[in-house]
């Protein structure tokens, strides 16, 4: 090595030294050596690129993360998030992804912001497992009325109340039922202002956190009472698999137009795929099926869902491609 490549090495070495050990901001570095702070940024590059540092991360979650690259490569999702709890029973898995959800929630949650909230006890859980923030001016907006007189613990309503309490910030109430007996009573409630109104602003929140319902037995809005079993076998005819809000999906993500819709009221699938920021909470292997259609309708932005789901949710895409035209790609595991 000749002189000038020492003394261009040694330069290197004490910048990156400066830089990466001792904690110096580049400004900092530039004033005490008299180099420009953008020479210093493209020493710091050399640096890397000819292998003086070399940078080493001690990554505990590479199994969950190879999972949550595939699974956004896949479906072409902006951000997933694995949780892996190895020997954990459901209760015990649904409660750590409600954590991580509620811990996203507050880095993602910023001042001013309007957030929708959808009806379920994912969602409650969410909202359960929030500590009190220091945000200014967020406002909760439910996204669909109410399932009844049971469960009223997991209600839009009430998610919303929780959320706002849990940010010491307002929200908003939608005073109507979830479902009603036909298109003309929906109809006569989105007259109402104060109804009209609520819906408006949840069609401009800024982020929306909605959950996944399979359309089972099992589906919240069956379970509420809602459906009834013939209902429930009509929609299921149609090739739905998935509900979320007021719309059904098929295998496929492509929305399944029923009557029944016309007698629901909140937000529908196309409202939602409007907001900027969908984050959507599901997990289990019950609901691989509707999580898939979900992905596949392209109207989230962000899922949060735990290991089990994700290997499954990898092998149904590999096992049910998509038949429409607008088809997504395998991507497989490394």
């Amino acid at each position: 090595m000749n002189d000038a490549s020492q003394v261009k090495t040694r330069l290197l070495v004490k910048v990156s030294t400066m830089y990466y050990m001792d904690g110096m901001n580049q400004q900092e570095i530039s004033n005490r050596i008299g180099i420009s702070r953008p020479q210093i940024s493209r020493m710091l590059a050399t640096a890397k690129s000819e292998g003086i540092v070399q940078i080493s991360i001690r990554n505990p979650y590479s199994e969950e993360q190879a999972y949550e690259r595939a699974i956004a490569e896949t479906f072409g999702i902006h951000n997933v998030i694995v949780v892996h709890i190895p020997n954990a029973d459901q209760q015990m898995i649904e409660l750590h992804v409600a954590r991580t959800a509620s811990a996203l929630l507050e880095s993602v949650i910023k001042d001013r912001d309007v957030v929708g909230i959808t009806a379920g006890r994912t969602i409650a859980s969410v909202a359960n497992e929030l500590h009190c923030t220091g945000r200014k001016d967020v406002k909760f907006v439910p996204m669909i009325g109410g399932f009844g007189s049971d469960g009223g613990a997991w209600h839009a309503n009430s998610n919303a109340r929780v959320f706002a309490e849990r940010f010491n910030s307002r929200h908003l109430l939608l005073n109507a039922p979830a479902v009603v007996t036909s298109a003309q009573v929906r109809d006569f409630f989105l007259n109402e202002m104060g109804i009209f109104d609520v819906l408006e602003a949840a069609k401009k929140v800024s982020i929306a956190l909605i959950g996944i319902s399979q359309v089972t037995e099992q589906a919240m809005i069956v379970r509420s009472g809602y459906f009834s079993d013939e209902e429930l076998k009509g929609v299921q005819m149609k090739g739905a698999v998935c509900n979320i809000s007021t719309s059904f999906l098929d295998e496929n993500g492509k929305r399944v137009h029923d009557d029944r819709e016309a007698r629901m009221i909140g937000l529908t699938i196309d409202d939602i795929k409007a907001i900027p920021n969908v984050i959507a909470i599901a997990a289990g292997d019950d609901k691989v099926e509707a999580i898939s259609a979900a992905l596949r309708s392209k109207c989230l932005d962000v899922l949060v869902t735990d290991m089990d789901t994700a290997k499954r949710l990898l092998d149904w895409q590999h096992n049910h491609p998509a038949r429409s035209s607008g088809e997504v790609s395998t991507t497989a595991m490394a």
